[in-house]
């Protein structure tokens, strides 16, 4: 019988043994058994962050510490906890599978331990980044949709990974930034905004009578824009320039909508000073003509 047929004819003997079929039967049952384990840990581990994180929204270490998160903040931090309990489970489980197979776990780890200690002394560029993107999300210094400015960049926040971050500006293009090179950041959304506008009015008219009429005009304002946190403010006399008056409105909006209501103050009032006389001033040009008058000449 040739080597070979020899292989063919173990190899068939000790698969119609019933004791090889019995532990190929145990072992896809332990691997099966350290799966629905795996799945069930992840659940519940899921389940308890989340109750954890409501808890702690409605509680507070002290009156003047509060552990109060925002929803943005929340959502965003889940998701990051939930794929690293997943990646720990998982990870977990796969080595239980391979001692089933009789495979050295711990020579593995420490091959892996080395490995990784070599690729973190050659991409420290990709560790400060990750770890930055980490405590920007951690800390909630901004999130997705907020409007930032980093640097020279600025624009609406388009996505936060653990590596880079996605800024697009009002023209539509796309700034990638490495989360190690975000060192100092505006956010504008944070907390509401505030519009400002100069509305001019010549020497001439009344000043009071303007007053009062824009005033009427801002008690109607709020009922008409939910952007507007509360009534404008007419500040008064801010200026007196060359032609004109300049009176100043004031107005709290809801994050970055103050150039939507600054905007919409301006054609207000222009339109409310038109439909009562008064006049808002325009570049006057005032010229001297000399015809009729003789010009001396100089003697000789």
């Amino acid at each position: 019988m040739f080597p070979t047929e020899k292989v063919i004819q173990g190899f068939m003997n000790k698969f119609q043994n019933e004791e090889t079929w019995l532990v190929i039967g145990t072992g896809i049952l332990k691997i099966l058994a350290i799966l629905i384990i795996a799945k069930v840990l992840i659940r519940v581990g899921k389940l308890a962050i989340h109750n954890m994180v409501k808890i702690r929204t409605r509680t507070s270490l002290s009156p003047f510490v509060s552990l109060r998160i925002s929803e943005r903040r929340e959502a965003t931090l889940l998701k990051l906890i939930d794929n690293i309990l997943s990646y720990v489970v998982y990870f977990i489980a796969f080595m239980m599978i391979l001692s089933l197979f009789n495979i050295n776990v711990s020579a593995l780890l420490a091959g892996a331990g080395i490995v990784g200690l070599a690729v973190g002394f050659g991409a420290q560029s990709l560790v400060k980044d990750i770890l930055s993107g980490f405590f920007i999300i951690f800390e909630d210094q901004f999130s997705v949709g907020d409007h930032i400015r980093v640097g020279q960049f600025e624009g609406n926040v388009e996505a936060i990974g653990l590596r880079t971050t996605k800024i697009k500006n009002w023209t539509g293009e796309v700034h990638i930034l490495p989360n190690g090179s975000i060192n100092q950041v505006t956010n504008f959304s944070l907390n509401n905004s505030v519009a400002v506008v100069d509305v001019g009015i010549a020497y001439e008219e009344d000043i009071e009578k303007a007053e009062t009429v824009i005033e009427e005009l801002l008690e109607k304002l709020p009922g008409q824009y939910e952007q507007l946190v509360k009534k404008p403010e007419l500040l008064g006399v801010q200026n007196l320039g060359p032609s004109e008056v300049v009176l100043r409105i004031v107005a709290e909006t809801l994050p970055m909508q103050h150039f939507y209501i600054a905007r919409v103050l301006r054609k207000k009032v222009k339109l409310v000073l038109d439909q009562h006389g008064i006049e808002i001033p325009f570049p006057r040009l005032v010229m001297y003509s000399r015809e009729g008058e003789q010009a001396k000449e100089p003697g000789v």
